[in-house]
């Protein structure tokens, strides 16, 4: 007996952690996440311009780097000039003091020959590192012209590169929805809902999803439009943004009676793009909680087929 009651109460803790994860398991939208799924298109413009800017960042960071290095190199060269330079003058100095011992050393004049050439070669020496050295600047500064750009510049850039972008998409926009949305204006809610049917039913998907779309800007049966457009990405096999309208239309209207094919399609989808520990806990919400009707059954055909 004590074994039948421990039994019935590990399965009634389960059914209720499914029920209490079932919102939980809604993990798409999470624009932390290193892979993130089922991005509404607001969320997908968020994450899109968030790896623009860290391409923006990174490439700032390289011309740092690389500007750092070259002026490395500069002072390198800065240091050959100056020691170049005093070799120079130690020559000249030399080339002085020489010149006062000469009168002695013209009784020795293999002495004095030898002094000479070895002074000439010595100079031209240093006279090719320098012209070697003077090169090696000229590159160096070309290069520091060429990729360095002030902080202004590029804080200027990037406002530039973002209002450019905004006015493009405002652009698109209302380009692409201004004639369509007057059209939809002259017509009563329920009469854009019944057109939307009416597409979906003859799989013209696209002009379903704008009617449900003006809809849901309307805000007119949100959670039932938002299920709608979820259906037609999910049978467009666009498993991600079929998540993120399932998870908006169960977050409105819990209770609706497309509920288990909500979370059974949610949980297909979620299998779909690999996230299988998700997947298994809406399968298992969806029998646990619906157990009598055919997404039950298909749920457990699916896990079956997962194991």
């Amino acid at each position: 007996m004590k074994k039948l009651l421990l039994a019935a109460l590990c399965a009634a803790i389960t059914h209720q952690n499914l029920y209490s994860n079932e919102p939980s398991a809604f993990g798409a939208g999470d624009l932390t996440n290193p892979n993130p799924y089922g991005l509404t298109p607001n969320e997908q413009a968020l994450l899109e311009t968030k790896k623009n800017l860290q391409k923006v960042v990174v490439t700032s960071n390289n011309q740092a780097n690389q500007v750092d290095s070259l002026r490395e190199r500069l002072d390198g060269l800065q240091s050959i000039v100056e020691s170049i330079g005093r070799k120079a003058q130690e020559n000249k100095i030399a080339l002085e003091q020489f010149k006062q011992e000469s009168l002695n050393l013209q009784k020795n004049r293999e002495e004095y020959d030898k002094r000479v050439q070895t002074l000439i070669e010595k100079n031209a020496q240093d006279i090719e590192k320098l012209n070697l050295v003077s090169v090696e600047l000229s590159k160096l500064l070309d290069a520091i012209n060429k990729n360095y750009i002030t902080k202004d510049e590029f804080n200027n850039l990037v406002v530039e590169l973002n209002n450019f972008k905004s006015l493009v998409s405002k652009e698109i926009k209302s380009s692409g929805s201004e004639s369509a949305r007057s059209d939809l204006d002259t017509m009563s809610r329920a009469d854009v809902m019944k057109k939307a049917n009416e597409y979906y039913s003859s799989k013209n998907y696209t002009k379903s999803i704008e009617y449900f779309s003006y809809l849901i800007e309307k805000n007119y049966k949100p959670a039932q439009s938002h299920y709608m457009i979820g259906e037609m990405y999910y049978y467009r096999k666009d498993y991600s943004d079929a998540i993120a309208y399932y998870k908006k239309s169960a977050s409105l209207y819990q209770k609706a009676s497309y509920m288990p094919v909500l979370m059974l399609h949610t949980a297909v989808s979620m299998e779909k793009t690999g996230d299988k520990e998700n997947a298994i806990n809406f399968y298992n919400a969806v029998i646990a909680k619906y157990s009598d009707t055919k997404a039950a059954q298909e749920a457990k055909r699916y896990l079956e087929a997962l194991k």
